[in-house]
């Protein structure tokens, strides 16, 4: 088991989901939601240096996010407010997961900040109360503080245990950048799919809501994802786009499918992991 320490590479993984249901909306005009994260070996890393002040500083800031709006940023900011830590923090992060792909990168990567500077700064919060606070950050954050592959409802931060077989997935990545907010927003999208007991759902289940929206506003999604289903027709969109995924029952036929891409579209292979790497941090 790793011990996880100030001189460590910090995982945060990106995450598919396997079925993506919107089944209401509130009031205030968030969407209610029912799918199943599911972990997958393909990430970011980050890493922490403790600073002699105070301050929150972002190593290497990501082209057009202000610092201060960067999700690490926020996260430690928030953290630090909420224990009144008067410690600061270098952090660097290797980013490899697209922004606008649907794999809830930015999410992850607040999320492990969350759960890192929780242990470096012997903060002490359980995770149930990171999860709450990483909630005030975004939606798809609380699942990744939470680390397990989970059947989630609400606006996503509702889990109920899930137990998912091996697989490996082939993901690829259309040059499309798809804001979130344009999809919720779309007049189109179908926002009362009925809802399902957790304990009915089964593997294979399901559809995305937001997939014909993406597809309309982003034709790049629609060309990658109807390549992909000629090899499997079940594969589908995550998240609000814009990767695309097949399931493939072992590494070497994901890979094989890889090879049969065309040159033009990006994408790799990446195996779906039994929990979140710090999981049990």
């Amino acid at each position: 088991m790793t011990a996880w320490n100030w001189d460590c590479d910090w995982p945060a993984p990106a995450k598919l989901n396997l079925f993506l249901h919107v089944v209401g909306r509130r009031p205030d005009g968030y969407h209610l939601l029912q799918t199943v994260f599911r972990f997958i070996d393909r990430q970011d890393t980050l890493r922490f240096t403790p600073r002699d002040d105070d301050q929150i500083v972002l190593d290497n800031p990501l082209p057009n996010v202000a610092p201060e709006d960067d999700l690490t940023v926020r996260a430690a900011r928030l953290l630090q407010q909420h224990c009144a830590i008067r410690k600061g923090v270098n952090i660097a992060l290797e980013k490899r997961l697209p922004m606008g792909g649907g794999l809830g990168g930015g999410s992850s990567d607040a999320a492990t900040v969350l759960l890192a500077l929780n242990q470096l700064w012997q903060c002490g919060l359980s995770r149930p109360t990171l999860e709450q606070l990483g909630l005030t950050l975004g939606a798809d954050v609380p699942v990744f503080v939470h680390g397990r592959n989970t059947f989630a409802e609400g606006v996503g931060e509702r889990f109920t245990p899930v137990e998912l077989p091996e697989g490996s997935y082939l993901v690829l990545h259309p040059p499309a950048q798809v804001p979130t907010g344009t999809i919720f927003g779309a007049a189109e999208l179908c926002r009362s799919t009925p809802r399902i007991e957790p304990t009915e759902w089964r593997h294979g289940q399901g559809h995305n809501d937001l997939e014909p929206v993406a597809c309309t506003h982003f034709p790049e999604v629609a060309e990658y994802l109807a390549w992909l289903r000629r090899l499997v027709p079940g594969a589908m969109m995550t998240g609000s786009g814009a990767c695309v995924f097949a399931e493939f029952p072992d590494r070497p036929a994901a890979e094989a499918a890889l090879a049969s891409k065309p040159p033009t579209m990006a994408g790799w292979v990446a195996d779906g992991l039994a929990a979140h790497p710090l999981a049990d941090l």
